[in-house]
């Protein structure tokens, strides 16, 4: 029975006891945690969380605080993973691209390029030679010479003689007007009528009998009484002054020549050529627009 009220006194010290250690915990606990003004305090992230346990079994030993360790929070997003692909890769992935766009739109464009390009003919065998410009910025007209050698065709006559004249390489779109043979009163009358038996006569070619030509006008017309002898044309205008009575008119230009009048082409080594002036050209065996190349001796007529 003397046990029981020592159980007791043991029992209510434990309480009071584990009452006091209880109460010296809370007023050790804080009230409230102020994270805020802890992370500022704290540099590391680093928070201390107190928690309460159960009472120890004696009140000497201090009350253990746990730690943990905080993630930082950040509001930056996260960085794209670089792509370290090398530069190989990229262009071996371009020149596939450019590989699958359809043909369809690069031959379209060519040939509409080449369709506003003026088109040319080159005639077969006419040894013409071309030559184009540096190559120039889009936008910019180009521009292409053309450059032909002087040429001549060459052909027999009746007569069998050989001879050539210049082939024409240029065109010249307006009409060409020849001006016509002036009339001069001064000079016989008979040498109009003698143009004009010679245009009647006269062939559309050349037949290499110019002199002879002439003689047969100048003789059918009477300006002359008897036919010349001379065989060369440029002997006739010596045989004319000496022996039919003939002068040099002061005129340089076949087309100033007046109508009637004999024109003597010819040099030293050459046969030379002979024709009368008409109206509206130049005639001996043949008809003509335009006089002789030759070079021009002298006009002459009788007065």
């Amino acid at each position: 029975m003397g046990k029981r009220p020592a159980l007791w006194a043991f029992a209510t010290a434990s309480l009071l006891v584990i009452s006091s250690a209880a109460l010296r915990a809370q007023a050790l606990a804080p009230a409230s945690l102020d994270l805020g003004n802890h992370e500022q305090k704290n540099a590391d992230g680093m928070v201390q969380l107190i928690t309460q346990k159960s009472a120890p079994s004696s009140p000497d030993k201090p009350i253990k605080a746990i730690t943990k360790k905080r993630t930082p929070v950040t509001s930056r997003k996260p960085k794209p993973p670089v792509n370290k692909e090398p530069a190989q890769a990229i262009a071996k992935e371009a020149a596939q691209a450019v590989a699958k766009e359809p043909k369809r739109t690069v031959a379209k464009e060519s040939t509409q390029a080449v369709a506003k390009e003026p088109k040319r003919t080159i005639a077969k065998g006419s040894g013409a030679t071309f030559t184009m410009d540096p190559v120039r910025p889009m936008g910019q007209q180009t521009v292409s010479q053309t450059t032909q050698p002087y040429s001549r065709f060459s052909f027999k006559s009746a007569g069998g003689k050989n001879e050539s004249v210049p082939v024409i390489t240029q065109y010249y779109p307006n009409q060409i007007v020849y001006p016509y043979g002036k009339v001069d009163r001064h000079i016989d009358g008979r040498l109009m009528q003698a143009a004009t038996i010679a245009q009647e006569r006269a062939h559309a070619h050349s037949r290499s009998r110019c002199w002879h030509y002439v003689k047969d006008a100048l003789l059918a017309s009477g300006v002359i009484d008897s036919r010349p002898k001379t065989e060369l044309a440029r002997d006739a205008a010596s045989e004319l002054v000496s022996n039919y009575g003939f002068k040099r008119l002061p005129v340089s230009d076949p087309f100033s020549a007046p109508v009637g009048s004999v024109l003597v082409y010819g040099t030293a080594r050459s046969v030379g050529h002979v024709e009368l002036r008409t109206r509206d050209g130049f005639v001996s065996d043949f008809r003509s627009k335009t006089p002789s190349r030759r070079p021009l001796l002298g006009v002459y007529a009788k007065l």
